[in-house]
């Protein structure tokens, strides 16, 4: 059985027919093609599908696209400028080596995103808390830590 779903998509509406079983995680990958949202686990566990929904970050693997409806969705190829600058929070990253492979950085951008909004300075155990659910397979999480302190002062101006 299909459903149709409409939501705004990096700031843009979309519209579709999926099956209803359909994840959000694979609508975006598979439908839209925005492929920086990774599947990891499909159990919710490693953050690499994490995605801006309303605001907050969120699993996109633990949600059915259906329960996007009406939403505002927000995926790593959306927080950069259109000009292609990257969101402070990208730019501490790559500054700060917070990233190895790869694979995990979407996830763990958003969800840092995701904690500098709600709480501008957060400290060090805040960040590890928040990023708890991101795992990184490559890599300590002191290069990550460091960008999002960095990603942090970048974004409060």
């Amino acid at each position: 059985m299909t459903v149709k779903v409409s939501m705004t998509v990096n700031g843009k509406p979309v519209s579709d027919e999926v099956e209803e079983r359909t994840l959000l995680v694979t609508y975006l990958r598979e439908t839209l093609h925005l492929t920086g949202t990774h599947v990891g686990c499909d159990t919710a566990q490693c953050g690499a599908c994490t995605v801006e929904l309303d605001g907050r970050a969120v699993k996109a693997c633990n949600l059915l696209a259906m329960q996007a409806e009406g939403a505002n969705v927000v995926t790593i190829e959306g927080i950069a400028k259109a000009d292609g600058t990257l969101h402070p929070m990208q730019e501490a990253f790559r500054q700060n080596h917070g990233l190895q492979c790869g694979f995990c950085t979407p996830g763990m951008v958003i969800s840092a995103i995701d904690l500098v909004k709600n709480n501008p300075s957060p400290t060090e155990q805040q960040i590890r808390s928040q990023l708890d659910g991101n795992f990184c397979r490559c890599t300590g999480y002191h290069n990550i830590v460091k960008a999002v302190r960095a990603g942090a002062e970048a974004m409060r101006g």
